[in-house]
């Protein structure tokens, strides 16, 4: 009971990275490698903000401003700097191993004897297993609702429209770029925002933290897609979560069936390959039955 609990939770948790992720991966079509640096950025910020005396609300927004600041380097490197949109990533990516130490004056923060929110609520309302899930929910809620918000207004419909047809996008007098740059900011935002709750949840910030996570977030979305099918996109943002929780599901039956943890980021590839593959499959699958009927009538 009480695994699958915390698998929710960090279901929940990370989901929010897989709804970044998809903010940029699937409607804008931009291979974000920025991805594994501003999820340890949106931790080492928030744990440090804390361990500096400032509230734990405050210190989870905070982190969630520097993942939007990180996300807008890297839109500014890929638009005004006409960079390569990988090598744009990679760029910040790699920056931030750097600035993550210098927030956290070291590898390694623990919240030890700190507040936060995992803590104040377990304090207030629930037991520890249950408090990542709802904080996990709420949060998971109120960027969902927001964003269905935003994607059903003008401004939302044009950075839908930039990322599907770029070219279309400009002769309607829409700004691709900077519909790019909104769109990463939003994405590096809730990965900042991802980061800081899911170190709050394990008590410590770790520069390493951040090592497969654009796997984690891939996972999420793809798992959804697969298990879900054709969906609204609203409905898809719901369903990138439900992929996310499905995805610690099998995790948890990975260590079940006797695996070691430190094979976790290989079995993390080897899911996301077979998650990749199984559309493609059943579509050959399927053109075969309609060859063969064809044959046959």
């Amino acid at each position: 009971m009480t695994l699958g609990v915390s698998a929710i939770g960090q279901g929940l948790l990370y989901g929010l990275l897989g709804i970044g992720l998809f903010l940029t991966f699937r409607i804008l079509d931009f291979p974000d490698m920025t991805v594994e640096g501003t999820f340890p950025f949106g931790a080492a910020v928030a744990v440090s903000a804390i361990t500096h005396g400032i509230n734990p609300v405050l210190a989870t927004l905070l982190a969630m401003l520097a993942g939007m600041l990180a996300g807008a380097v890297t839109g500014l490197l890929s638009t005004v700097g006409r960079m390569p949109v990988l090598l744009a990533g990679i760029l910040v990516m790699t920056a931030l191993f750097s600035i993550n130490l210098r927030v956290m004056g070291r590898a390694n923060l623990s919240l030890l004897n700190q507040p936060n929110l995992f803590k104040s609520l377990t304090n207030t309302l629930v037991s520890a297993d249950f408090s990542s899930v709802l904080i996990g929910f709420v949060a998971v809620g109120l960027v969902v609702a927001l964003l269905m918000l935003f994607l059903n207004t003008q401004r939302g419909q044009a950075f839908i429209a930039a990322g599907d047809n770029p070219t279309m996008a400009q002769s309607l007098g829409i700004n691709p770029k900077r519909q790019q740059v909104l769109g990463l900011m939003l994405g590096n935002g809730l990965i900042g925002l991802s980061g800081a709750l899911v170190a709050q949840s394990n008590g410590y910030a770790d520069v390493n933290m951040g090592i497969g996570v654009i796997v984690i977030g891939l996972a999420a979305i793809i798992i959804g897609e697969v298990a879900f099918g054709n969906l609204t996109l609203s409905q898809r943002l719901v369903a990138v979560v439900l992929g996310s929780i499905i995805y610690r599901f099998i995790l948890l039956v990975v260590l079940a069936l006797g695996f070691s943890p430190d094979d976790l980021k290989l079995v993390s590839a080897v899911v996301l390959a077979i998650a990749i593959m199984v559309p493609q499959f059943d579509a050959q699958l399927k053109l075969r039955r309609v060859l063969k009927k064809g044959v046959q009538s």
